[in-house]
């Protein structure tokens, strides 16, 4: 297990990763479907929400920047990358509890299983690549010594907020601290395309949830406009959603700016979050539609998130690609515009917030795509 070269020719994900994102799909399924039941009753537990999404987002991401610089695909690293895909449908397992009664007890065991495998796998590096074997036990220390304060944690205080924050810091400082001695050798482009991979997991579990709200609202029976409409319209807002983040690859920008990437990953984490939400808030939205639900409410569980999606967008490819994928003043004038539409016509509020919503997400795309087209089509250039 040595490190992978930082410019591999033709890296893309391989099929052991394409699986272990296939558990991620149970488990933000199961922490969107908590989401919108939440809604649906009126008290949006978005704390627990976050909570939750934390733990399946931080997994993820760091198996996946681990396989970016040491994927060797044989038995033993198979066999330990499934152990965590073990761990993942544990956690999806615990997610209802978690989400509905603050019941920890099934996450952080799903949790613990999936980071006894990642640091196994560091360990492991360690030991094979002695040019980063302070770094691979660095990571290894770092994780199993936060295993141990989880469950500590949750054995002494059954998880409170102030606590879950500090080891949230502590889990984001550990990478920061590990690579000191010497940098991993993640590729770019691969990270480029496993992050656009989970934005299409999220994107699909918001289609699925969606249709969920149509099934609840065809069991009614009460076919209105109404429900047309925010159906048609948050089909809509996926695809446009879809588009503006794939506008630029992120690929190379990174690959020229290398020490923007910690920024731009965990920027990822309000941009995951606020996808897997807006599946949450459409499913929702959906299903009172077909009552006529006048809801101002709900029609902010579909545009606070994207508010935020558009604000991360922003945020995280800002340092890495130029021309930028969004101004400035596009994304605050758009922000204001999406906040500002589900109070503009309350008997009507959520029919105005989704479809307003995806036509201003729609607006953007067909703006920028234009610009692009009109400079430089096909072509990313990293900051100077």
């Amino acid at each position: 297990m040595t490190a992978r070269p930082i410019d591999e020719p033709h890296r893309t994900s391989s099929p052991l990763e394409l699986l272990f994102d296939l558990t991620f799909v149970v488990a933000v399924a199961a922490v969107t479907a908590e989401f919108a039941h939440s809604i649906a009753d009126g008290h949006a537990a978005v704390v627990p929400f976050l909570m939750v999404f934390f733990c399946i987002w931080w997994a993820w991401m760091n198996f996946t920047w681990f396989a970016s610089s040491y994927d060797t695909d044989d038995v033993l690293y198979r066999l330990l990358t499934m152990l965590q895909m073990a761990g993942v449908l544990v956690l999806a397992a615990g997610v209802p509890a978690a989400t509905s009664e603050s019941d920890y007890s099934a996450v952080p065991f799903g949790y613990l299983i999936m980071r006894i495998g990642l640091a196994a796998l560091w360990l492991r590096a360690g030991y094979e690549d002695p040019e980063r074997r302070r770094t691979a036990f660095r990571y290894a220390g770092g994780i199993l010594t936060l295993n141990a304060c989880w469950i500590a944690a949750l054995l002494l205080t059954h998880m409170a907020l102030w606590l879950f924050v500090v080891l949230v810091v502590l889990e984001l400082a550990v990478p920061l601290w590990a690579e000191r001695p010497r940098a991993t050798n993640w590729h770019p482009h691969h990270i480029a395309e496993r992050y656009g991979l989970f934005t299409i997991i999220l994107l699909g579990e918001s289609v699925l949830a969606a249709s969920r709200g149509v099934q609840k609202a065809l069991a009614v029976g009460d076919i209105s406009s109404s429900f047309l409409l925010v159906s048609g319209a948050g089909l809509v807002l996926l695809f446009a959603i879809w588009w503006l983040y794939f506008l630029h690859p992120a690929g190379h920008g990174l690959s020229e700016r290398r020490a923007a990437s910690y920024r731009w990953g965990y920027g990822h984490f309000f941009l995951f979050a606020a996808l897997a939400a807006v599946g949450a808030g459409l499913e929702v939205a959906v299903e009172e539609a077909a009552h006529h639900s006048t809801s101002t409410t709900v029609g902010y569980a579909v545009a606070i998130p994207v508010a935020v999606y558009l604000l991360a967008l922003w945020l995280v490819h800002a340092p890495i690609i130029t021309p930028a994928v969004t101004t400035p003043a596009m994304i605050l004038g758009s922000v204001a515009l999406i906040l500002l539409l589900p109070l503009l016509l309350p008997p009507v509020a959520v029919v105005v917030a989704v479809a307003g919503v995806a036509v201003l997400i729609a607006a953007l795309v067909m703006i920028r795509a234009n610009q692009l087209a009109g400079s430089s089509p096909g072509v990313t250039k990293p900051h100077s």
